[in-house]
């Protein structure tokens, strides 16, 4: 069965082994005739893709203990990957999000690594650089390109280290590799929102 999580750029498909990210032309092209489960955060997105019969959504299935109104059904599906845990989606925006014995504790939003970036250069063209990925948060250091990067990766790290309480880190999204480095024992798995999605449809009988 083919997994799809529908973003706000992006679609983002499983096949059971493969994540592969596709433009919405390109999996409307590839995929229009196989079978697929979709979940979705792009309203719009149902316009072009709700007649194709091969496809169903399923965001309706995916349900979280003590889940919020206006939650992301990814944000969702990525909490039910596992039933402990501190899951980070590092994307566009870094989501972080806490679950004990499969219940829902809440959680926390950030600008994306790219928008905080973004910020530095709107304030000033001597702060647009481009971020030092190997960063040594155990010291401060003395280049604006280290600064920026430091103010950066120390906030997430400092926040997430905060909320850990012994729990094991699980990352995903674009930037997710890169940030599971700067923390021991932390797990980066790209599918871990179809894992969760595969796990509430097993659980509807779908």
């Amino acid at each position: 069965m083919l997994l799809a999580d529908i973003g706000n750029t992006h679609f983002h498909i499983y096949d059971g082994t493969h994540v592969l990210h596709l433009s919405y032309e390109d999996a409307i092209r590839k995929y229009a005739d196989s079978a697929l489960k979709y979940i979705s955060v792009n309203s719009d997105i149902e316009e072009k893709i709700g007649d194709i019969q091969n496809w169903e959504n399923v965001s309706a299935m995916i349900s979280l203990p003590n889940e919020y109104e206006t939650m992301g059904v990814d944000r969702k599906a990525l909490c039910l990957s596992h039933d402990n845990g501190l899951f980070i989606d590092a994307g566009s925006a870094i989501t972080v999000d806490v679950m004990e014995r499969g219940i829902y504790k809440g959680g926390y939003i950030l600008p994306g690594i790219k928008a905080m970036l973004e910020s530095y250069r709107q304030i000033s063209p001597a702060l647009d650089v481009s971020l030092d990925e190997h960063i040594d948060v155990t010291r401060l250091p003395l280049t604006t390109k280290e600064q920026i990067s430091y103010g950066i990766i120390a906030t997430i790290k400092a926040l997430i280290e905060k909320h850990k309480d012994k729990k094991r880190l699980y990352f995903t999204g674009g930037d997710g590799q890169m940030l599971a480095g700067f923390f021991r024992d932390a797990l980066y798995d790209e599918a871990l929102v179809f894992k969760g999605m595969r796990h509430a449809l097993q659980a509807s009988g779908k």
